[in-house]
Formats: C-alpha cells, structure tokens, sequence
C-alpha cells in the first residue's frame, strides 16, 4: 500500500508540475504576443487604438508581422461594415432631414468602397507567394489608402450647420474611428513590407 502512495504522490506532483509549466508557458508566450502588438503599434498614428483594438486578437497573429497587418485589416473591415448597418438604419428613420439622408447616402457609398478595398486587402495577403510579394504589397497598400480617402471624403460630408448636430458627431465619431483603424492597418502594412525586404 505505501508504494501506491508514493506512486500516487509522484502521479499528482507530476500532474501538478505539468500543469504549472504549462500555465508558465501560456502567460509567456501570452506576455511576448502583447509585447510584439505594444511595440508594432508604437509604429502607428494612433498608438492606444491600435492595442486597444487588436489585444483580444494577440493569439491569432502571435508575433508574426504579417498575421498583425492581416488581423488590422480585418479588425477594421468589421467596423466599417458595423458603421455602414448603423447608417443605413439611421438614413431610412424618421426624422432625419433631407440633407442628412443625402450626407449618409454618400458616405454609405464611400464606406461600401472601403468595405471592398479593404476586403480585397484581406484577400491579397492571404493568397500570395513569396514570389510575388512586391506586387500584392504594392496592391495592398493602394487599396488601403485609397479606403482611407474614402472614409475621409464620407467625413467631409458631415461639415457644416445643415445637419442635426447628433445624428452629425455620432456618425463622424463613427468614420473618424473607422479612418485611424485604416491608417493603423496601413502603418503595420508598411512595417511588414519594410521587414520583408
């Protein structure tokens, strides 16, 4: 009986070590996953929003330049799609004057642009060989900043005293975020693409 006591002891300390080593080793590859994003967006505009909207994703791109431009480009591609709902909700209610309807209708327009680039963005960086490399990066930086024109063209839309001042800070807050989510995705693309060649 005494040796499968002891044989127990060393089965649970064992199990215990394991376990331990293996919470160790998820904390560390977890700290070095949130360094590597701390330190990419240090290289962005805007610093904050780059962590703030990419931390919850740190075990999909770990430390690899390329899943972090990728992941960045799908973060965004989301918001504008959320923010494009949000409009057309907002365009068709009552209430909202014709100016306003018209300003949304465009920037609806606009942002369904963006929402295109950016996912052929997406599409591009996850199809390409290496042997190709220049030309899908080339491409992809194109296209997002051709979607940061357009989300600031759908910003300007909303200047001026023609329209409510509500319905006009809460969709400008909404592109304003969905252009630093763009020009944060295309900083961390120019840092891959500086770190490729």
């Amino acid at each position: 009986m005494a040796c499968f006591a002891k044989f127990l002891l060393l089965l649970l300390l064992s199990i215990s070590f394991y376990i331990n080593s293996s919470l160790a080793a998820r904390n560390l590859i977890q700290t070095t996953n949130t360094e590597f994003l701390r330190t990419s967006c240090t290289k962005t505009t805007y610093p904050k929003l780059c962590y703030s909207s990419l931390a919850v994703h740190a075990t999909t791109f770990q430390t690899s330049p390329k899943l972090l431009a990728n992941t960045a480009l799908g973060v965004t591609l989301s918001s504008a799609k959320s923010t494009s709902a949000m409009m057309s909700n907002l365009a068709h209610s009552q209430g909202i004057n014709p100016r306003a309807a018209a300003a949304m209708g465009d920037c609806i327009d606009e942002l369904s642009d963006s929402v295109d680039k950016i996912g052929r963005s997406i599409s591009e960086m996850s199809n390409t060989k290496e042997s190709d490399f220049q030309l899908m990066i080339n491409n992809v930086q194109t296209w997002v900043s051709a979607a940061l024109t357009d989300e600031s063209t759908c910003s300007d839309g909303f200047t001026g005293n023609a329209i409510d001042g509500n319905v006009k800070n809460s969709v400008r807050e909404q592109v304003v975020n969905i252009a630093h989510l763009t020009s944060n995705a295309l900083s961390l693309i120019n840092n891959y693409a500086s770190l490729h060649g």
